[in-house]
């Protein structure tokens, strides 16, 4: 079968290696769509320690498929079930395991980062992901190009968990790429009063309004002056950096209303992560401050619920769909910022 994979930093090749074998407690998934994330830019730009000439690795986290095999101990799945598949995997028996938290265990592994994912033909979901449920039934009437969004879609449901939205409140989101247009779209769904999206990229924001008239967009031109004039003055009771940069991670703090909620999605860079941040602005205005990284069991299964039952839609996000042999070049584009999902169909 064919596969992308990765030997080091800026060497993916799509490669024929063996269809994979599975065992009694397994399931091999044939992969129907995947789509191209962050990390995967990450991975390709920087290398990636699991990842070398002698052990490549095949990336691809964001993950929909329908089964293939299913090993002779399972009876919760069979061949021809169309699934979603979420990544993390924990090690079962910690606090967190135990808690629902998986996605934070401290010996946590993913499909298509530390083991073999979704840009494949085939792949092997391992038998701690068949128990822990990481496969999730959809129906005919979803796509698998929608189900495979369940993923990053449900990194976001992690976070608005974290700030909340309620009815009315002014919600902004820094970062108009598709993690910032999902934040949006629960904001929308809460009932947010006011939703405005801000970015360098122009093209972004015109996306933004194409995709829903209700978000106001604002570039970078005076940017917290005409948040404030929008708001009276006010501010805003929810805003989030969906973009990997300090400098809106600085701007979140002043841009806030006394009593407001922020949350720094996007990770920084090494060597950036060390952002200078005005306290005051935390302590006189009674800020709360969280932070977010993946998503449990329970979040991605009420997101997957969320899109089979187009409570939100995702389909929208989608600009590209390319073979496995044009993945490079997909990643690409996902660097520098050209349409918003970019995504590998079989």
């Amino acid at each position: 079968m064919k596969a992308a994979q990765l030997f080091g930093k800026e060497d993916l090749r799509i490669v024929d290696i063996a269809k994979p074998e599975i065992n009694s407690d397994e399931v091999l998934l044939k992969v129907k769509a995947s789509a191209i994330c962050g990390t995967d830019v990450r991975m390709l730009k920087n290398g990636h320690k699991k990842a070398s000439e002698s052990n490549p690795l095949t990336l691809g986290h964001e993950i929909a498929g329908e089964i293939a095999e299913v090993g002779a101990n399972i009876s919760a799945y069979k061949a021809g079930d169309r699934v979603a598949v979420a990544p993390n995997l924990g090690c079962g028996v910690c606090d967190l395991c135990v808690s629902g938290n998986t996605h934070m265990c401290r010996s946590s592994e993913a499909l298509g980062v530390t083991i073999a994912g979704a840009f494949a033909e085939y792949m092997v979901i391992p038998a701690e992901a068949v128990r822990q449920g990481n496969i999730c039934k959809i129906g005919s009437n979803t796509s698998f190009e929608d189900a495979a969004l369940a993923e990053p879609f449900s990194c976001v449901y992690n976070a608005f968990e974290l700030y909340g939205v309620n009815p009315g409140d002014c919600v902004v989101i820094i970062g108009a790429g598709p993690i910032g247009l999902m934040h949006a779209k629960l904001a929308k769904m809460a009932g947010a009063g006011k939703i405005i999206i801000n970015d360098l990229n122009t093209e972004r924001l015109a996306e933004c309004k194409e995709i829903d008239s209700m978000f106001l967009t604002m570039d970078g031109n005076n940017f917290e002056e005409n948040l404030m004039k929008e708001t009276g003055g006010r501010g805003a009771d929810v805003v989030i950096t969906a973009c990997p940069a300090p400098s809106a991670q600085q701007a979140a703090l002043r841009i806030a209303a006394i009593f407001g909620r922020i949350n720094y999605f996007g990770g920084l860079p090494a060597g950036k992560s060390e952002v200078a941040l005005d306290t005051n602005e935390i302590h006189y205005k009674q800020l709360t401050i969280t932070g977010m990284t993946r998503q449990s069991l329970r979040q991605f299964r009420t997101c997957l619920s969320l899109i089979e039952q187009n409570l939100v839609k995702v389909s929208d996000l989608i600009s590209t769909k390319s073979a496995l042999k044009d993945l490079e070049a997909a990643i690409n584009r996902s660097s520098r910022g050209e349409g918003l999902k970019n995504m590998v169909v079989f």
